[in-house]
């Protein structure tokens, strides 16, 4: 194995999805301490950039605003913003004449891969196997494989860097009574994930069940029912949660995915933000207003000539196990937990939108472990500024994006929050400031002694006291 550069990079980044994106293209060109610029890499061992390609169902909108995209939020002017992809595709005045805030989440998977054809040190097709930190040169060790057109072995090597950037992104969540059943392919059992690459195959099927109560099951359900006629639709959608409920999208519960109350949930003792973290989930796994207005106004419009349609949407249940009947059938043992009954329910095709989960960093840090500071419940620790808390003796940094959940809040896989973190990172990176970070973000105060931060307090006024209790 040779080394692919003999001068070390100042950051390497493993995984290339939206966030070590942001963080490649706010880092393209800045100065590195000392002479040049930062020298910076990244690797995927996919074969270019695809952002949810299962979930770009035609006309399905990101829930959030365009200024949510790789950079704008930590800087305007930067090349690489949605707006100047616009303008290189000369679609600047369309967008301007549409009046749409919320972009169609093909066109923001456009405009990711616009970026990541653009901006240098970005290698796809490389398969990151190790990491280890080298004493003697001070720096991390990075063994990775080439990886040919096929997805098979073509070359290795290893690069050495002073600081990682972890950007391996979640995995689709099966529930474990439905793995089984996923994981054989002639049944029917798909997460949302694969939709699209499954969608002429779902059509097909007499009958459909989609499971979970989010996003992108209301989206999936919306256009299943939009695809079938009117009396056949033939499908039913259950729900873990209570309701299907909206998300939280007021404006003062939108200051969650703020800078300041990421700050605030990091300040709190680990058992207070393990119990937060459940409790929040309408906040960012609810479901958009539009989406359930369009699934009610779809429903109700198969009401005017008579009629209810053919569907069933219930919440509050849970799958207590599943089994093939046949080989073509699924049996979902359910369970309703308001009730406690339990009932069987036979289809012909289950769509599990069950969401992700983060993809574990044991195997690929093993090298690491003995270095690594981890909390009670064995997960990494993470400092506020984004990097995992190291053995003194490692003088790099491994910064960490959408794995610090536990230790940042909600607002850890939001893309409104990529940007800033990006922009944090490359702060401390640089021991500088290129991207200057404001002092305040929300109008909420979210703590007592966070007030006192946050407001101008006139002239000789005494400060409260704060007990701590």
């Amino acid at each position: 194995m040779t080394a692919q550069l003999d001068a070390p990079h100042d950051l390497v980044g493993i995984g290339i999805g939206p966030f070590n994106l942001s963080l490649a293209a706010l880092a393209h060109g800045l100065p590195r301490q000392g002479a040049g610029e930062l020298a910076t890499a990244f690797y995927d061992q996919r074969r270019d950039f695809r952002w949810h390609p299962g979930l770009l169902i035609e006309g399905a909108t990101l829930q959030v605003p365009f200024l949510a995209d790789l950079v704008t939020l930590a800087d305007p002017a930067s090349p690489w913003s949605f707006l100047s992809y616009l303008k290189h595709e000369e679609r600047l005045f369309p967008f301007y004449f549409a009046e749409q805030f919320h972009i169609h989440r093909a066109e923001y998977d456009a405009y990711c891969r616009w970026v990541a054809d653009r901006v240098p040190g970005l290698h796809f097709g490389h398969q990151v196997d190790a990491v280890r930190w080298n004493p003697e040169r001070d720096l991390f060790e990075v063994d990775f494989t080439q990886l040919d057109a096929t997805g098979e072995a073509e070359a290795l090597g290893r690069t050495y860097t002073r600081n990682l950037a972890l950007g391996i992104g979640t995995a689709p969540y099966v529930p474990e009574p439905l793995r089984p059943l996923a994981d054989a392919p002639t049944v029917p059992v798909i997460h949302s994930a694969d939709y699209l690459d499954n969608r002429p195959r779902i059509l097909g099927a007499e009958h459909v069940t989609v499971i979970g109560s989010g996003q992108s099951g209301a989206e999936v359900f919306l256009d299943l029912l939009r695809a079938r006629p009117a009396g056949r639709e033939r499908l039913t959608w259950l729900a873990r949660t209570p309701s299907f409920a909206p998300m939280e999208y007021s404006k003062l519960g939108l200051e969650h995915f703020t800078p300041d109350y990421t700050r605030y949930f990091h300040s709190l003792p680990e058992p207070v933000r393990d119990q937060l973290v459940p409790a929040q989930w309408q906040l960012h796994k609810g479901i958009d207003a539009d989406t359930i207005a369009a699934i009610h106004a779809e429903l109700y419009r198969r009401t005017l000539h008579g009629g209810w349609p053919d569907t069933v949407l219930t919440p509050g249940v849970s799958v207590r196990t599943a089994g093939r009947v046949a080989t073509t059938k699924v049996e979902l043992h359910l369970e309703h937990i308001e009730q406690g009954t339990r009932s069987r329910l036979t289809t012909d095709a289950v769509i599990l939108a069950t969401g992700y989960q983060e993809r574990p960093l044991g195997n690929l840090l093993a090298g690491l472990d003995p270095y690594l500071r981890k909390d009670s419940s064995g997960r990494p620790r993470i400092d506020d500024r984004y990097r995992m808390i190291l053995d003194p003796t490692v003088t790099g940094s491994i910064f960490v994006q959408n794995g610090e959940r536990h230790t940042h809040g909600v607002g850890a896989p939001d893309l409104g929050l990529a940007a800033w973190r990006s922009a944090a990172i490359l702060n401390t990176l640089t021991g500088k400031e290129p991207y200057p970070q404001p002092a305040r973000t929300a109008f909420t105060t979210f703590g007592l002694d966070q007030r006192e931060h946050t407001r101008p307090r006139p002239a000789g006024e005494l400060l409260p006291l704060v007990e701590h209790l």
